[in-house]
């Protein structure tokens, strides 16, 4: 069954902005940032999903664990960061259609934090925010027809991903299917989900506008309960994405290096052949001279292989 959600003119507007930003972003190639912007945005999301749910290592502490260094931190924040830590670093091996891929996520996610890790509840729950119980989850035995009718949505249902991906968002955290680590397996499944048609999103911290806005993300999953339907949450979280795309485009309106374009045409191309030619057409905002340069740069440092001589000239990754 097709969870329910209206398509307002605000979701419709904000659909708009974000295609017209994704579209900008790859128009100036910042699909995949250089690397050592990709390494800061995604510690900035492991942070900032964590914090969320009351870790209290900083950027600093967990940049110091992927450099295999010892802080001094609360034994269960360092295992939460190294557990999201491998989890993040294969996100792509992760099937986003796959419910046993969600479950094994969720198990290198809270291994040695919970018991029956990566095991779909089987109990009542309900959510506490203070002294009052937020949120009544549906019961223990619903939970897996309930995870088997969300994931059919998501694979058969022909509305555009950037909603799918926010109705799945809600309706996750809405069903609670684990006993805990939800909210961080939440925000991932949609980054996930994201990444099979935009790549960008792999890289972009939406977490960290999250944070920023985290009463106002509560606040918009209450308000979806009460209205039984996800469409004040799809509004919000669309809000979010396209803040992000925007913070995306204005702080990395600048030239690639030769070393980064001539990066980024290896995940186009992969191992196929290429002429001058048709790696131009994916930089057309350089010249002849500089695509020569680029590419005979790539072949003195041994990332390319030339053969041919002039106009019959081809290029290959070694």
């Amino acid at each position: 069954m097709k969870p329910p959600y209206t398509l307002t003119e605000k979701i419709l507007g904000l659909i708009v902005s974000i295609s017209e930003r994704l579209g900008e972003i790859k128009a100036t190639h910042l699909q995949k940032p250089p690397t050592e912007l990709r390494k800061k945005n995604r510690i900035k999301t492991i942070q900032s999903s964590l914090e969320i749910e009351g870790n209290t290592l900083t950027e600093e502490q967990i940049t110091a664990l992927l450099d295999n260094k010892r802080i001094l931190a609360p034994k269960k924040d360092i295992v939460e960061v190294k557990n999201a830590i491998q989890v993040y670093e294969h996100i792509d091996t992760y099937n986003p259609h796959s419910i046993k891929d969600l479950q094994d996520a969720h198990k290198i996610l809270m291994n040695g934090l919970i018991d029956k890790a990566g095991k779909f509840r089987t109990k009542n729950v309900g959510i506490v925010k203070g002294s009052k119980v937020a949120h009544l989850a549906p019961i223990g035995t619903m939970v897996k027809g309930l995870m088997i009718d969300l994931f059919n949505y998501i694979k058969k249902d022909k509305e555009i991903l950037l909603i799918k991906s926010c109705v799945f968002h809600y309706e996750f955290e809405f069903i609670h299917p684990f006993i805990d680590g939800n909210g961080r397996m939440g925000r991932l499944w949609q980054t996930l989900l994201l990444m099979q048609e935009y790549p960008v999103f792999e890289y972009l911290p939406v977490e960290s506008l999250i944070k920023e806005n985290q009463e106002e993300y509560y606040k918009a999953l209450g308000q979806s309960d009460k209205a039984g339907n996800s469409t004040l949450f799809i509004e919000f979280m669309l809000q979010i994405i396209l803040t992000a795309l925007e913070e995306l485009l204005q702080t990395q309106n600048r030239t690639l290096t030769a070393r980064e374009r001539i990066e980024l045409f290896r995940d186009k191309i992969k191992d196929g052949e290429f002429s001058r030619k048709e790696y131009l057409l994916n930089y057309k905002e350089i010249s002849q001279a500089t695509a020569s340069r680029d590419l005979k740069w790539a072949v003195t440092e041994r990332i390319l292989i030339k053969k041919g001589d002039k106009r019959l000239t081809k290029y290959r990754y070694k």
